[in-house]
């Protein structure tokens, strides 16, 4: 049977969803696809571009339409659609944050953010600095909230994650800043 590239990280994802990070292996892909890992070499060279296509594609599923027009609203927009792709699958957070750091790909919301700060009049000094700052509070709070649904399920630990409220108190926070350094 032949595949695509696209039906690799389709299988990836789900090893992934399934198993984990740590199971997801060139081997255990190979296994799953019913072929030698060889053969996979001719769709991904490298486990590293593997992982950057799955987190793309982990976005490119969790995408949604953007409605917003006031810059600050188109922040909340994209904050919130890559949180909730991040948890759409297991480790899907360590997964794209681990891509995007390397600069291997899940580059959009980056760009989005900075479009967004930019056109809401955010000083270019500051743009980068604060589309760091908002992806550091998505990254940081989804990984944590991933981390802590993943052991609250195994019983490990007893308390709820911070979910959906108080990742928007937060974003919200980091907002009322970034309004104060417009046009000042």
């Amino acid at each position: 049977m032949r595949y695509h590239r696209s039906d690799v990280v389709d299988r990836a994802i789900a090893v992934l969803d399934e198993y984990g990070l740590e199971s997801l292996s060139m081997r255990r892909l190979a296994a799953e696809l019913g072929v030698q890992p060889s053969a996979l070499y001719h769709h991904v060279p490298n486990k590293q571009t593997l992982l950057a296509a799955v987190a793309d594609e982990i976005l490119t599923r969790g995408k949604r339409p953007h409605r917003a027009r006031e810059w600050d609203r188109r922040v909340v927009e994209v904050c919130a659609e890559l949180r909730d792709a991040m948890l759409a699958y297991r480790d899907g957070a360590e997964v794209v944050v681990t891509a995007h750091t390397f600069g291997l790909g899940a580059a959009e919301p980056a760009n989005q953010l900075r479009a967004a700060l930019r056109d809401g009049g955010l000083p270019d000094d500051l743009v980068d600095v604060g589309t760091r700052a908002l992806l550091h509070l998505v990254f940081g709070h989804t990984v944590e909230e991933q981390m802590a649904l993943q052991a609250a399920s195994a019983g490990a630990i007893d308390r709820a994650p911070g979910g959906p409220a108080d990742f928007e108190r937060g974003l919200e926070l980091v907002l009322d800043g970034l309004r104060s350094k417009v046009g000042g």
